[in-house]
């Protein structure tokens, strides 16, 4: 069975989020991380762009396939993670440390329409 954070908020589409005030850090879950398989780029955001929820800020690609990833929360891109231009297989080795990118977020109340870990893992054993 995949990590799941007690601490974190989840997507359908396997984005981590961790919401501090109005700033939201987004990843993607050890499960995404483990059914992409070895990840060999990352194509980041541009700081300042703005995105509403569900659409595509990123994309990540591994041997195996490549994967939108989607915002989690809408707003504006505050800070990428650019150590994933040169070591992108750190979303591998720790895909809750491995943030994509930081967000200003507009809504926080999207917030708690996210899946806690609870219901993440519901959603993982129903979708097995």
């Amino acid at each position: 069975m995949s990590e799941i954070k007690d601490d974190l908020r989840y997507t359908e589409n396997h984005e981590w989020v961790v919401l501090e005030g109005t700033t939201a850090k987004v990843g993607i879950s050890d499960y995404a991380q483990d059914s992409l398989g070895e990840i060999v780029y990352v194509e980041l955001p541009e700081v300042d762009d703005e995105f509403e929820q569900g659409e595509e800020v990123a994309s990540i690609e591994s041997v195996k396939a490549a994967a939108p990833i989607y915002a989690a929360m809408s707003g504006r891109v505050k800070e990428v993670n650019e150590s994933l231009e040169d070591s992108p297989e750190a979303v591998n080795e720790s895909p809750y440390g491995a943030y994509i990118y930081v967000m200003e977020v507009s809504d926080p109340d999207e917030y708690e329409k996210l899946m806690d870990s609870d219901a993440y893992e519901a959603f993982l054993k129903a979708n097995e």
